[in-house]
């Protein structure tokens, strides 16, 4: 029997293949909406959708919106309700946490690494948790400034940390594929809280642990 909650999204008179599969019931995505949107833009610019390599495009963006934008949709906060009780006041840090995120400007992917370190409070939070923070908070339309302020508020409030550092680095297909068309050009943002922010000689020594060792 099928899964009622996955059912093949029609585009026209075509369907999807077996990799094409939406979750058409679950989402809260309107992929109908976007795959109109898709079809007059593919007008707009002088194409044919109705063309053999066109015809299941829009389903496939709308099925592509829904995955990356799904974090509008999700609570980041719930990853860090889970925590442990530790007597531990040095910083535990993650590195190279990989993203993937959406400039709100021109919707084109902005692709890098995080780096997180906090100061817990008598509570630490498992490992894992803190990439699918990352995640949760990268999966939609909105600038690299945000996204690292969003992430350091929110370990901030919901771990109570005495302090929190957020380093982010990524590259803007915004201005690699476009504009400017910088290839290998990179972006930088930090956003600092509690001690490590006060603190000069915990800022320098957490930016140091954080940022000393990139190639």
């Amino acid at each position: 029997m099928s899964n009622p909650l996955s059912i093949p999204y029609q585009t026209g008179n075509s369907e999807f293949g077996e990799d094409d599969v939406v979750d058409a019931v679950s989402t809260p995505v309107d992929l109908e909406r976007i795959q109109r949107a898709v079809r007059e833009i593919l007008i707009a610019i002088g194409e044919d959708p109705d063309r053999e390599g066109l015809l299941e495009t829009p389903g496939r963006v709308a099925r592509m919106y829904a995955e990356v934008f799904k974090g509008l949709h999700e609570d980041p906060a719930s990853h860090l309700r889970k925590v442990f009780t530790q007597k531990y006041d040095e910083m535990v840090i993650v590195r190279d946490i990989q993203f993937e995120s959406f400039c709100e400007h021109h919707l084109l992917p902005f692709t890098g690494k995080a780096h997180v370190a906090y100061i817990p409070n008598g509570k630490v939070v498992g490992l894992s948790k803190i990439p699918r923070v990352i995640d949760a908070l990268a999966r939609r339309p909105q600038l690299q400034e945000k996204l690292t302020e969003d992430v350091a508020d929110l370990m901030m409030n919901e771990l109570d940390a005495q302090g929190v550092a957020v380093v982010m680095e990524a590259s803007h297909s915004c201005m690699t594929i476009r504009g400017v068309h910088k290839q290998g050009s990179s972006m930088v943002t930090s956003a600092l809280r509690g001690i490590c922010k006060d603190k000069p000689a915990t800022r320098a020594e957490v930016l140091a642990l954080i940022m000393g060792s990139r190639n």
